[in-house]
């Protein structure tokens, strides 16, 4: 293989001159991965109008690192088309470049997500794109399969693996695009890039980790042979595909390869004259994965006819570029911590429970959608139909049908709010999920402030409401019922906390486990501890219909409230008959010894044993019905029935309704 060795300087202006040419504004969609990160970093050297779009929490470490401003990162959700939509509305790209991918990886072991990602992903980007936009996409070499002697791009594929597979199907998407909608898209077919900000668990990051240590990382076999392309040199392919692509070769897949075939045993070889290492590897300490092969490399010849491009970087020089770069980036200080423990980018679950808020769903889904992309966090919205009887199923059963990232839930008769709290905490997957009320008395716009506090390591965020915005008498009565509960509670409990809140996901799976039946959320919320704070906000009055509450169910709430946790009924009724025990007794001495020195004819009159036989009789039914409460709790807890049950899940356009789809479903989520 010849490489290209031209002039330092000279080569760094011709790289900033393509990317000068390449049309804007530019998505960069997967830059959060290895390849998109790089690719993302090089332009936006150069120029500002280049996006960030991620989806994955996982990666998004490499964004934090590299210093990303928050504007030029975009959430866009590719399984949704109405994410993909209105992010291409609102930014109107002219060049994309795809790297967005899932299933490469032997620790991505969920086949459904690799054929969303990479194939309904596709077809979302695709769809929105112009017969204007450049699209370039990262394809695999992998795409070859067992085919992978140095194939032409000519010659068949044979996938190997779901991976291989949903790729393959993926670059015959770009050639149908291409041929029968004319859009100018590329497919690459990367085979082994490595060098920056490569995941520090893969093969050369820990070669070169463990060779600056004078060691060596386990090995598989020495016969597996890789095709080695350096990041730089894969960033400048995308570069060249997006300058060049035309009407001729739109549609075209091109290997992105040296034409190098290098074992394993080469690589080693070549690391140790990199480096000066002495010891001796050891071959076969690591087991051989399922796709590795021995003849794994490509022919990169229709990339050079057509593109203009070829590798640059000698696998030396590439290994000691590297190494560089892992000093120069303070790797075991910064870049192994960040991997093992990613913040950025995490996912958001937000459970609304719904009880004749048919008219309020929509605003509240634009509201809730339109917070999350500000604050460009992923997000999972789940709306329970707490068996309302308008027409809320349709409502939110269209929205599920706009936006995979909604669930419907729709439960078989009205268990109340809490149970519809917990039926959506069971299922959600969020790092975090947001309890709120479908009546848009509870403001999405609030959630940044949640999130905030979330993100400084609170693990409970309750919203605090300051004001109501309702009639001063009933706001006088929500204040005093919140006083008098936070003094009785044997916990202490927030005043003025209601449902309303961010609770961390290590939180909620406590929650969920509490076996009781009859729950009050925002006591157990307190009762399980953890880190909390509140955040003060204006409670709005109710947008659309009239309130569900009324004198008779808040008097309900607030003895759920009261019985479930508080002691304080009974510890009042034992005070009670102790003191007056304690008159009787002194009431039969002071009548003794009135009759007898003071006035023999002290009246023994009708009159007040019918007031102390009231008195008495009324105080014993008032300590029987505080007993009765807790019997009552004691008798619904010994059934042990259940809290909600669900009728129909709706994901996305699928939908669920036997009892064993949707315990399947769960079962899967909860996972």
């Amino acid at each position: 293989m010849v490489y290209f060795h031209t002039p330092k300087i000279s080569f760094v202006l011709i790289y900033q001159e393509k990317i000068q040419q390449l049309k804007g504004p530019i998505f960069v969609f997967g830059a959060s991965g290895f390849i998109g990160a790089n690719l993302f970093k090089d332009i936006f050297k150069v120029r500002q109008d280049v996006y960030a779009l991620t989806h994955d929490a996982t990666k998004a470490w490499r964004l934090k690192l590299l210093d990303v401003p928050f504007e030029n990162i975009v959430h866009c959700d590719i399984l949704s088309n109405n994410s993909v939509e209105s992010t291409f509305e609102q930014y109107k790209p002219r060049t994309i470049f795809n790297l967005a991918a899932y299933g490469a990886y032997s620790k991505q072991k969920n086949i459904n997500l690799t054929y969303e990602t990479n194939v309904i992903g596709t077809v979302n980007i695709l769809e929105n794109c112009t017969e204007e936009t450049a699209y370039i996409h990262a394809g695999s070499s992998s795409e070859y399969g067992f085919n992978c002697s140095a194939p032409k791009e000519t010659d068949p594929v044979k996938p190997n693996s779901h991976y291989a597979v949903s790729k393959v199907s993926a670059a015959y998407l770009i050639e149908f695009y291409a041929k029968v909608h004319q859009r100018k898209a590329l497919n690459l077919r990367l085979y082994s890039i490595y060098g920056a900000w490569e995941e520090p668990d893969r093969l050369i990051p820990r070669l070169i980790e463990e060779a600056r240590k004078g060691s060596y990382p386990p090995l598989v076999s020495p016969d597996i042979s890789r095709d080695f392309v350096y990041a730089d040199d894969c960033v400048e392919a995308f570069l060249d595909a997006a300058l060049n692509v035309n009407d001729s070769i739109s549609g075209k897949s091109y290997n992105i390869a040296t034409g190098q075939k290098t074992t394993m045993r080469e690589l080693v070889d070549t690391s140790r004259q990199t480096f000066g290492q002495t010891d001796t590897p050891v071959w076969g300490s690591m087991p051989n994965r399922g796709w590795d092969l021995a003849e794994w490399y490509g022919d990169p010849t229709e990339a050079q006819k057509d593109l203009g491009w070829r590798a640059r970087t000698s696998l030396s020089e590439g290994l000691r570029l590297t190494k560089e770069w892992q000093e120069a980036h303070h790797y075991e200080e910064q870049l192994l911590p960040a991997f093992a423990n990613p913040k950025l980018n995490p996912v958001i679950t937000a459970i609304i429970a719904c009880y004749k808020d048919a008219q309020a769903i929509p605003f509240m889904y634009d509201r809730l959608v339109k917070t999350f992309n500000e604050m460009k966090v992923r997000y999972e919205i789940i709306f329970v139909n707490d068996a309302s009887p308008d027409n809320q199923d349709e409502v939110i059963n269209a929205i599920c049908q706009r936006d995979s990232n909604v669930i419907g839930i729709t439960h078989s008769r009205n268990f109340g709010s809490q149970s519809a709290f917990l039926s959506g905490m069971e299922i959600s997957t969020g790092d975090a999920v947001v309890l709120m009320d479908g009546d848009l008395q509870d403001p999405p716009e609030v959630i940044p402030h949640f999130y905030a506090k979330w993100s400084n390591g609170f693990d409970v965020v309750y919203g605090v409401r300051v004001q109501r915005e309702m009639k001063p008498h009933i706001h006088f009565f929500y204040k005093a019922f919140y006083k008098i509960f936070q003094n009785l509670s044997y916990i202490p409990i927030p005043r003025d906390a209601g449902d309303f809140s961010m609770i961390d996901r290590k939180v909620v799976k406590e929650l969920v486990a509490l076996p009781e039946t009859e729950q009050f959320l925002r006591g157990l919320r307190a009762w399980v501890g953890f880190k909390q704070t509140g955040v003060d906000y204006v409670r709005p009055e109710r947008m659309f219909g009239v309130s569900t509450n009324n004198w008779r169910k808040n008097i309900w709430w607030a003895k759920k409230a009261i019985f479930s946790f508080s002691f304080a009924p009974l510890e009042l009724m034992s005070y009670v008959g102790f003191v007056l025990t304690a008159c009787s007794i002194l009431g039969i001495f002071y009548q003794i010894y009135a009759k007898y020195f003071i006035d023999p004819g002290t009246p023994q009159g009708i009159t007040t044993l019918i007031v102390l036989i009231t008195f008495f009789g009324g105080l014993t039914l008032l300590g029987i019905s505080f007993l009765g409460e807790y019997i009552s709790k004691i008798f619904e807890e010994t059934k042990k029935r259940p809290k909600f049950i669900r009728t129909k899940i709706q994901k996305g356009e699928k939908t669920f309704r036997t009892s064993d789809e949707i315990m399947t479903l769960v079962k899967q989520r909860k996972k």
